[in-house]
């Protein structure tokens, strides 16, 4: 058999690269006077590449290239093709959402595809530079995204995400440099091989600990969530559907193969601690949201929340408990871009609507959006044949059967509590119109937001009704983890 090119491993990566040099040089050779919003569908159309590469590369044996820093294997490929899903969908709300008269709107577009290149870049890459790398490129972008709006508030959002993104980041990168100092490599498997064969230095558990710090961070987890609302409510909308999910699926993948592939000797020290980040993430998150008029700050503390209950499944030490996190990675990301697609539709590109009052006769004013919107809010309560049910039973039964009864239990009340504030909202989008004004219809989208309708809703009710298949390939994606 002939060796797989280290290219080929890359291959998606070279693909939104490519597309979002392209995107640039085209913007650049264009009048001022132009449309630039086909280049939200030419960033579409390579975003999709990136995302048929994936499904390919999963069709191939593993391996690594690039001497051993990045993996090709079905953990890398589950990932690329869930971040690749939700970079589409976000161009696709995007291209309907923004204005064509907006500012520099050619290099809107491709920082979509080069955050995703990062985004991409850390879930394949099995060597902790690499990792940093992935991740600063991810976060550049999605800083710059955040402030793209010419408003105060998306001002104020970009400076607070830099600010303390940066701060985050460091951490990490302390983390990395200690590990070193540790082991004397950066690789996760030396990583592992080393600590496995050695009494466990202090330096090890600190650099375990800064990395977390920065991870946390990344997906948004108690007790370094507090960016989290401000930035949410002030970055676009079609940005937050990829902040809130893309990132925080990149950033689970890495936490995966640091946790289970690099320091599975230090077990009994992460899992307790990522225990109780995921306990205050659910609680704090829940109760936050509970109080909120603002539904982008309410779904903003909702993802806290479920930053939580993904870490719940990090109790269970087994390939059940890393195929059950992927698993909810996906349901997650479905829904959480779906329900933001909604929220971009009714407040308007400037998010004046963006109060639970204002989505009052919702239903009636925009029946197929309204109608929709009730079944992501059903998939994030966890109602049964969604993609949320079934997301959440196989975290919570994970952890029930690895012995940590009192986080699924913590988990269980926490999705009670999240049903008042999600019902909230359906209730005020099914209530009748109290003014003319009210009861205004509302354009449903073109074909770009209809698309990213048809890819959310279908991905929300498939993985709710027949998860088999999403379920089986977590589950080879999980065996990859302990065996790199």
């Amino acid at each position: 058999m002939n060796p797989v090119p280290d290219f080929v491993r890359i291959l998606p990566e070279i693909l939104l690269v490519v597309t979002g040099l392209l995107v640039m040089l085209i913007d650049a050779s264009l009048g001022k006077a132009a449309a630039r919003r086909p280049l939200g569908w030419l960033a579409a159309a390579g975003t999709l590449s990136a995302l048929i590469a994936s499904l390919w590369l999963s069709t191939l044996p593993a391996g690594v290239a690039y001497f051993g820093t990045v993996k090709s294997d079905a953990f890398s490929a589950f990932f690329h093709f869930v971040i690749c899903s939700v970079v589409l969908s976000a161009l696709l709300i995007s291209i309907d959402a923004v204005p064509e008269n907006s500012h520099h709107l050619g290099e809107y577009f491709a920082l979509f595809l080069f955050g995703a290149s990062g985004m991409c870049l850390m879930t394949s890459a099995v060597e902790l530079l690499l990792v940093f790398l992935g991740l600063e490129i991810s976060s550049i972008s999605t800083y710059v995204l955040a402030g793209y709006r010419k408003s105060a508030t998306s001002t104020e959002s970009a400076i607070k995400y830099f600010l303390l993104g940066s701060f985050a980041t460091a951490f990490f990168l302390y983390g990395v440099a200690m590990v070193f100092g540790a082991t004397g490599t950066t690789q996760l498997t030396g990583i592992a091989d080393k600590l496995a064969n050695t009494q466990t230095p202090v330096l090890a558990l600190l650099a375990l600990g800064l990395m977390l710090v920065g991870l946390g961070f990344k997906v948004s987890a108690a007790p370094f969530q507090v960016w989290t609302p401000d930035v949410y409510e002030g970055a676009p909308s079609p940005v937050v559907a990829l902040m809130s999910t893309a990132p925080k699926a990149a950033a689970f993948a890495v936490l995966l193969r640091i946790t289970y592939g690099a320091f599975p000797s230090l077990h009994g020290t992460w899992e307790h601690l990522l225990m109780v980040m995921a306990a205050l993430s659910m609680t704090i998150g829940n109760l936050a949201a509970l109080r909120q008029k603002n539904v982008k700050r309410m779904l903003a503390y909702s993802s806290i929340a479920h930053a939580g209950y993904l870490l719940v499944a990090f109790a269970a030490f087994s390939p059940d408990g890393i195929a059950a996190a992927i698993f909810y990675t996906a349901t997650y990301a479905a829904m959480n871009v779906g329900i933001f697609l909604i929220v971009s539709k009714a407040s308007g590109y400037d998010d004046r609507g963006a109060l639970i009052e204002n989505f009052r006769g919702f239903i009636y004013r925009a029946p197929l959006l309204g109608t929709i919107l009730i079944v992501f809010l059903a998939s994030l309560i966890g109602i049964p044949f969604t993609a949320g049910f079934v997301g959440k039973f196989y975290v919570f039964a994970v952890a029930i059967q690895s012995g940590a009864v009192w986080l699924g239990l913590v988990g269980l009340l926490n999705s009670g509590v999240a049903g008042f504030y999600y019902l909230r909202l359906a209730a005020s989008a099914v209530k009748a119109p109290a003014t003319a004004e009210e009861a205004q219809p509302i354009y449903q989208g073109g074909f770009a937001l209809q698309l990213a309708l048809l890819i959310t809703l279908a991905s929300v009710l498939i993985l709710g009704v027949a998860p088999q298949r999403a379920l089986n390939a977590a589950k080879n994606a999980a065996l990859t983890i302990q065996t790199q």
